[in-house]
C-alpha cells in the first residue's frame, strides 16, 4: 500500500510546513502503509492545463514529459491525503490544476482520498474541503467522510511539531485508519473494475451512430 500526501499550496510563504511534517510522521508510523510519499506541487511546476482533447478509449497522450511523469506518479499511489488551505472559499488554483492534469490516464480512479485542511483563521479550510470533495467525485476518487481540519495554524503546533490540540491527533489517526482500510479493498476491486463510464458512453454513442 502506497500513500501519497499531496501538498496543495505552492506559495513561498505558505503555512503548510508543520502540517505536512506532522502528517508525514504519523503516516509513516501507521501500519496500513508500506510506503509514504510526499508530492509537493512546488517541486512539479506543472503548466496551466492546456492539453488537447484526449481519447477515452486509447492510450493517453501528453503534451510534455512532465505531465506524463505526473500521471505516472499519481498512478503509483493507492491512497491519497490532500493537504490544502482555503483561497476564497475554494482550493488553490495550483491544486485544481494538478488534479485536472491527471488527464486521460484515470490514475485517481477508484482510490480513497482523505483531506487535511488548515487556515490562519477559524474556518480551517472547511469550505475548500467541500470544494475538493466534489472535484474528487468527478475524478472518480473515493472521498472519505472523516477529515482533519486545523484552524489558527500559526499556533496549532508546539516546538516539537506536535499539535497543541489533542483532538487533531485523534482526527488524523481516524483518517489514516480509514485510508488503511479502504486502500486494500479498492486495490483488490480495481483488478476487475469496469471501464470508465465516459469510455463506455462514447463507445455506446459510436455503436448507435453505426
Amino acid at each position: 500500500m502506497k500513500l501519497q500526501i499531496i501538498a496543495g499550496s505552492v506559495r513561498s510563504a505558505r503555512n503548510a510546513g508543520p502540517v505536512l511534517a506532522w502528517a508525514e510522521r504519523a503516516a509513516r508510523r501507521h501500519v496500513g502503509f508500506d510506503e509514504v510519499e510526499v508530492l509537493d506541487l512546488r517541486d512539479w511546476n506543472l503548466p496551466v492545463f492546456d492539453e488537447p482533447p484526449a481519447s477515452v478509449v486509447a492510450e493517453p497522450t501528453y503534451s510534455s514529459d512532465l505531465l506524463r511523469a505526473w500521471n505516472e506518479t499519481i498512478a503509483a499511489g493507492d491512497a491519497y491525503i490532500f493537504v490544502t488551505p482555503e483561497y476564497n472559499h475554494g482550493i488553490p488554483g495550483g491544486l485544481k490544476n494538478a488534479i485536472d492534469s491527471v488527464y486521460g490516464s484515470f490514475a485517481f480512479r477508484h482510490k480513497p482520498a482523505g483531506f487535511l485542511g488548515y487556515s490562519v483563521g477559524p474556518i480551517a479550510a472547511a469550505r475548500a474541503v467541500e470544494h475538493l470533495t466534489s472535484v474528487a467525485v468527478e475524478m472518480e476518487l473515493v472521498p472519505l467522510r472523516d477529515t482533519v481540519l486545523i484552524p489558527f495554524v500559526a499556533t496549532a503546533f508546539d516546538d516539537n511539531g506536535g499539535p497543541t490540540n489533542g483532538l487533531s491527533e485523534l482526527a488524523l489517526q481516524i483518517l489514516l485508519d480509514d485510508l488503511g482500510w479502504w486502500g486494500p479493498l479498492l486495490k483488490t476491486a480495481r483488478r476487475d473494475q469496469l471501464a470508465p463510464g465516459v469510455a463506455r458512453f462514447v463507445a455506446g454513442m459510436q455503436a448507435v451512430a453505426t
